[in-house]
């Protein structure tokens, strides 16, 4: 059959790798760039699993900038595109989305629409009664980003906004599409998919928290972080995993979602969700407060990606962290090989590892990695397992 994906970040381009390997699947995107760079079979994104997938296997997939080219014959037609979180109205811009949806309406396609973008909880009744269209099925994912197409290959769950047959038909296509023999697939309604995708991420971002907040307990009271966090996480309840310090979550999906979630708490008790918000910033304030104590004449930052093996910089702690050392009128340099501009905020962008340790009295990391371990005696991170 024809799949038409709209939006080719993570979630998009990963899902139209994975169901390109048994149907024609048809990518549209707005930059011309990422498009020929698909068709070329070059990953725009860093995820080594695509561009493997680009390397050695027959993908039937066509990126294009045309929505005719995309939509018309489309069994399936996937919206992945970004749902920024907005400040000022503390909620979603579900803008893009709807966008897709008024063009899918206006060419009067007999299709199914997948909302794969992550909305806020009610989103998608709202928009089928307001277009009049009952095609509309809500599926969230949860992909890492570097490790999306192996997260589609490998799911944790199918989890389906609806279960009459088409969406029966849907969850067979991912489950097909992938490697996982004994995948859950689980049917609810639309509200309450969107709902599990908020609060599954708002849940990592509370592990995130707590472990921080233990990290943060070790270092002012002189303990060792390392013992505290194996010694509670031997109890099989609660697991040794995602446990390892850092300076706040970020990325693109956990920030604006504990952000949503708490939007949606309106009018209804709740203490927990801000805390984890608020949990977040009192992390980078006590990071900022421990780099100051010490020989900080120049502040080197290494990279600003989120995490290893990323090329996302959004919502990446260490910009905040950055913000505050420059309000404390201290000389800082950034270490990124993957920033394109000469600057950032006035700081000095180094792409020679070399140079930028050389030049740095103290060196930040979120995450150490090998290039750092002849200078660690000037590093300061709270990456304890040395992984993410």
């Amino acid at each position: 059959m024809k799949i038409a994906i709209a939006g080719m970040g993570y979630v998009g381009l990963s899902l139209a790798t994975l169901l390109s390997q048994y149907h024609e699947v048809v990518a549209l995107d707005i930059i011309k760039e990422k498009v020929d760079m698909v068709n070329n079979r070059i990953s725009p994104i860093q995820d080594k699993y695509i561009q493997d997938y680009f390397n050695t296997k027959r993908l039937n997939l066509l990126a294009t900038l045309n929505y005719n080219e995309a939509f018309y014959g489309a069994n399936f037609i996937i919206i992945c595109v970004p749902t920024n979180y907005d400040e000022n109205k503390n909620f979603f811009d579900t803008s893009h989305v709807e966008n897709i949806i008024k063009k899918i309406n206006n060419m009067k396609l007999n299709t199914t629409v997948i909302i794969k973008s992550t909305v806020p909880v009610g989103f998608t009744e709202f928009i089928k009664t307001k277009y009049n269209m009952r095609n509309i099925i809500f599926s969230p994912e949860f992909l890492r980003e570097g490790k999306a197409l192996y997260d589609n290959l490998y799911p944790s769950r199918i989890i389906i906004g609806d279960n009459n047959d088409i969406a029966k038909q849907f969850a067979e296509l991912l489950k097909k599409s992938s490697l996982k023999d004994d995948i859950p697939i689980k049917f609810m309604n639309s509200t309450e998919a969107e709902a599990v995708k908020l609060f599954s991420n708002t849940y990592l971002a509370l592990r995130i928290a707590y472990f921080n907040e233990l990290d943060t307990y070790a270092e002012v009271k002189g303990l060792n972080t390392k013992k505290l966090i194996d010694g509670v996480c031997s109890d099989q309840r609660i697991g040794d995993f995602y446990n390892n310090p850092s300076f706040g979550y970020g990325g693109y999906c956990l920030p604006k979602d504990t952000k949503q979630l708490k939007a949606n708490y309106r009018n209804i008790p709740e203490n927990l969700i801000t805390a984890i918000i608020n949990s977040n910033i009192t992390r980078k304030e006590h990071i900022v407060k421990e780099i100051l104590k010490k020989n900080t004449e120049t502040i080197g930052i290494y990279k600003l990606s989120m995490k290893k093996d990323s090329d996302n910089f959004r919502s990446s702690a260490i910009f905040d962290i950055i913000d505050m050392l420059i309000e404390n009128n201290k000389k800082i340099i950034i270490y990124e090989p993957q920033f394109n501009q000469k600057k950032y905020k006035n700081c000095e962008i180094e792409t020679d590892i070399e140079k930028f340790k050389n030049k740095s009295t103290v060196i930040i990391a979120n995450r150490i990695e090998k290039q750092l371990y002849d200078v660690i005696d000037k590093v300061y991170s709270r990456d304890i397992f040395y992984r993410d």
